[in-house]
């Protein structure tokens, strides 16, 4: 079977398209902000056995379409050997048409892989099989050369407060040329709704930290020092997985009372809850401000819905969803609580909910000051939304309430090494509104103001926006 519509002007509809990505967003390096990729296969520079391992392990996007197509949960996280969990993904592609996926999955076989002619089938999932994965057992596409190929210079992990970054430090002491950053991740910090799993990190930050930790005054001390350490090995980001944000109001006393509780193992209620989480977010964003870090919030995700699997396999198996949380007056007001004392990071928010697209497009703008081109960036689309129907809309709300030509662009948000094609698939898509326009008399015909404005979303932005060097 040939594939045609992988090729080399997939997604241009246009000569101008074509002729933005082929010669300017084609040849931008990857600046790759946010991930979840494991680090002690860098550290290592491991080499897949094969092709379910690279591709399927962890990947819940896959699992969910998997399990829509009457795929068993042995095939997917369970028992069965990698070829048959391959093979029953392989059944499911076919099925996957119109579906983001069916796009990633050709163009990552194209890139790295060179596969350009074959659409992945039944029919064809033994030859595809055995060809990448005798590739991926080669030095020459073990993970760190993975990413060489794939023009990658610097990427940034998701870690929490507790994780010793033992393996960042070695990627940094074997002088990996491609950069390896964490980002601190603190939610469970501020998670009052398990009091169980709270009370286990306070002990375990206790430990960490050499420290007591007796009020709220010694515990955001031992936080912070854990924030010095992210610091001092390279962390200059912080991101944080929330329905939404929190910004009731609340004094020191009451915080103080409700951090007793909590040490107490007491459960506090609804709006004591809301108050300490009102809190800890503003304590995590002054730290951040003080050490001069990009703070980012990704806001609607509704987690965990299924019970019963959820207690068979644990979270992040692909059993969340878009959440209708109401954003819009707490995130306003936390945002404005630190404007106020001029202490607001440079913030990135992303939405969940493709509603909220126009709120996050002018919620960045109540925040802009002046200081930093883009100081206040509204986040690629994002998990759900990160498709071509998605990306478009983000990238018109901002280009109609904001600045699109200063926006920092894609990430993976994935746990997979063969992901970096995703962006590929945005800047063809960047490349095709541009283009489209353009010849449309929407856009000026110039093709080199026009270049550089996709350059800079593609990589020069998000180098000049986030206090990480490349060199």
């Amino acid at each position: 079977m040939t594939n045609f519509f992988i090729n080399e002007d997939f997604l241009l509809q246009t000569k101008t398209a074509g002729y933005l990505y082929h010669e300017h967003a084609e040849k931008m390096p990857i600046y790759d902000y946010h991930c979840h990729l494991p680090t002690g296969q860098i550290a290592s520079d491991h080499c897949f056995d094969n092709l379910t391992q690279a591709w399927l392990y962890g990947d819940h996007y896959k699992w969910r379409a998997m399990r829509t197509n009457g795929v068993a949960e042995k095939y997917i996280t369970g028992n069965a050997s990698d070829y048959e969990k391959f093979s029953k993904w392989a059944e499911t592609v076919p099925c996957c048409l119109r579906n983001p996926l069916y796009h990633w999955t050709h163009l990552e076989l194209k890139s790295p892989f060179g596969i350009k002619d074959k659409l992945l089938g039944p029919d064809t999932a033994k030859e595809i099989y055995e060809t990448v994965s005798q590739m991926l057992k080669a030095p020459e596409f073990s993970v760190r050369n993975i990413m060489r190929k794939m023009n990658v210079k610097l990427i940034c992990t998701t870690d929490g407060p507790l994780e010793s970054l033992e393996h960042h430090k070695k990627i940094w002491d074997d002088g990996f040329e491609i950069k390896v950053h964490t980002a601190w991740r603190p939610d469970q910090a501020m998670a009052v709704e398990d009091i169980e799993n709270l009370r286990a990190f306070i002990d375990k930050l206790s430990e960490t930290c050499d420290m007591e930790i007796k009020d709220f005054p010694s515990y955001i001390e031992a936080l912070r020092r854990r924030h010095d350490y992210f610091h001092k090995n390279g962390c200059r980001l912080s991101d944080h997985g929330l329905e939404t944000t929190y910004a009731e109001d609340y004094t020191e006393s009451q915080i103080s009372k409700i951090f007793d509780k909590i040490l107490r193992g007491e459960k506090p209620d609804l709006s004591e809850s809301l108050k300490f989480k009102s809190a800890m977010m503003v304590e995590f964003a002054l730290m951040d401000h003080e050490a001069g870090w990009v703070q980012q919030l990704h806001l609607g995700a509704l987690r965990n819905n299924n019970t019963r699997l959820y207690k068979t396999l644990g979270p992040d198996t692909g059993f969340d969803s878009i959440g209708d949380f109401d954003i819009a007056k707490s995130l306003a007001k936390f945002l404005d609580r630190l404007d106020s004392g001029n202490r607001l990071p440079k913030t990135i928010l992303y939405n969940l909910n493709p509603r909220d697209n126009a709120l996050i497009a002018t919620m960045i703008g109540n925040f802009q000051d002046g200081s930093v081109p883009g100081k206040m960036q509204f986040g690629s689309a994002w998990w759900f939304l990160d498709q071509k129907d998605g990306m478009e809309k983000q990238m018109n709300a901002l280009s109609n309430m904001g600045l699109l030509s200063r926006f920092v662009g894609m990430l993976t948000d994935s746990r997979s090494f063969l992901s970096y094609p995703r962006h590929e698939y945005f800047r063809r898509i960047l490349c095709n509104i541009l283009g489209n326009d353009a010849e449309a008399g929407l856009l000026p015909d110039d093709l080199d103001l026009l270049g550089k404005m996709v350059e800079d979303i593609c990589f020069n932005n998000a180098r000049d926006y986030f206090p990480m060097e490349l060199d």
